[in-house]
């Protein structure tokens, strides 16, 4: 890590203590307008320290149990080592995502590869990555998953995802554990497991996902998840032999809006094992956006404002292509102004919305904030999951940076891409079929050249 600079760290105090939650407020304004300055904008930052108490609460609230982040909700390699550094495990849900981990060191027996319908290229992957590294853990979430494994050869270790029929979560497009597209039903799983277990396969486990962003408010659904998880894990247990781990997924919510109530994860944690009964595996966990979600903000500059009729447009350098979730979800991020003055500003309703030619690309509506002005530096809350994750390049615009902080260390983990990078795949496709012109392969021809 070479390129960490020394500076002020725009994170809290670490004497402040362990909040269950950290509001945007708690962050330092002009620390993050001076990363601003130095790296540009949009910005991700990341705060290493808030990861890693993040999961100390999640391990004294599950003593018991393994934490297999899931690196779904941030994949960056500082966020899986300091992760893999505190003894959690990474859970992949692609190749991309194993990659990443046993390139951050994990050993096999840190990883479980929890994919849904796996393309070919994934699955092979998986297979040789599970040869080289003895102890992973290949999860398949359908029969045809455990089919496509035998063709390949595998027979090692291997969970099964199933479906207890029950989902929850902040959005109905998260709520997995219902939807068909997730794991074998409850009432065929057995079957699958034994079916497994008698073409040689390694039976580990068993796993299920609620969905994300479960509130308190969803305990209840996430009580009766997991009791029917627990019952299908004993009948597994009776069949097959005994399990090595029975995975009740994650999901476990964050905050978003500033009246909300941080998640009671000791009420979580008493109620999973409760309804989880007794059963002779160790209870597995698997926490994405719990540890990341306000470890992260987003910088964004503003560089348009604009009077409308019934609102006042603030236009910013950062989009539904830097943060998808608003458009997605329709999710409230909340956004502070981090100009020295801005508390001393008239407060009026602000709809902040990005570059894109999409009506969707609008971080809040109406909401009242400081009277914003060009060159002013915004910062949106909560952003450290499934914000760069699902970052695209829609209307051929370049990612953002990111930044992490580490005590008082700063340093540049994801450099800004360029449209060059936008443009490269394109560019290289034609010097592929140019150089193969060139050894004789082919002509080159505006249709030879086109990209299949």
């Amino acid at each position: 890590m070479s390129d960490r600079r020394e500076g002020v760290s725009p994170a809290t105090d670490p004497g402040a203590g362990n909040p269950p939650v950290r509001r945007l407020a708690a962050w330092d304004a002009d620390a993050l307008s001076g990363l601003a300055a130095t790296y540009d904008t949009p910005l991700y930052v990341l705060d290493l320290d808030r990861v890693h108490e993040n999961y100390r609460r999640l391990e004294a609230a599950f003593p018991d149990a393994e934490i297999y982040y899931a690196a779904k909700a941030n994949a960056l390699g500082d966020v899986l080592e300091t992760l893999l550094d505190a003894g959690a495990g990474i859970e992949c849900a692609s190749a991309g995502e194993l990659e990443r981990a046993l390139a951050a060191g994990a050993a096999g027996s840190e990883v479980h590869y929890t994919a849904v319908n796996p393309p070919a290229t994934d699955l092979e992957y998986a297979v040789e990555a599970a040869d080289e590294h003895p102890g992973l853990t290949i999860v398949a979430g359908a029969r045809d998953t455990v089919d496509r494994l035998a063709e390949r050869g595998y027979d090692g270790r291997l969970g099964l995802r199933v479906n207890p029929g029950i989902g929850a979560g902040h959005h109905e497009k998260v709520r997995t554990g219902s939807d068909a597209k997730f794991g074998v039903p409850a009432d065929r799983a057995v079957d699958v497991l034994a079916d497994a277990a008698d073409r040689g396969f390694d039976v580990v486990g068993i796993h299920a996902h609620v969905g994300s962003g479960v509130s308190g408010d969803a305990l209840e659904s996430h009580r009766e998840f997991v009791a029917r998880v627990g019952d299908l894990a004993r009948d597994a247990a009776a069949t097959v032999g005994e399990l090595e781990f029975v995975d009740v997924g994650g999901g476990f919510g964050v905050p978003y809006r500033e009246d909300e109530q941080p998640l009671d994860l000791e009420a979580v944690a008493e109620a999973t094992r409760d309804a989880l009964g007794e059963v002779d595996a160790t209870l597995t966990i698997e926490p994405g956006r719990y540890v990341v979600a306000d470890a992260g903000v987003l910088l964004t500059r503003v560089n348009t404002v604009k009077e409308a009729p019934e609102t006042t447009v603030v236009g910013v350098d950062a989009g539904m292509t830097t943060l998808l979730r608003p458009a997605m979800y329709d999710a409230y991020h909340q956004i502070r102004n981090l100009t020295a003055d801005a508390d001393e500003r008239e407060t009026v309703p602000q709809t902040v919305t990005g570059p894109i030619c999409e009506s969707s690309d609008v971080f809040c509506e109406d909401r009242d904030l400081p009277a914003s002005e060009r060159g002013d530096v915004l910062a949106i809350g909560n952003a450290g999951a499934y914000g760069y994750e699902m970052a695209t390049q829609y209307n051929s615009r370049p990612r953002p940076a990111s930044v992490v902080l580490e005590g008082d260390d700063v340093w540049l983990s994801r450099r800004r891409e360029t449209v060059a990078d936008v443009t490269h795949p394109e560019r290289a496709a034609r010097e592929t079929v140019e150089d193969k012109s060139e050894r004789g392969e082919g002509e080159t021809t505006d249709e030879s050249r086109r990209i299949r």
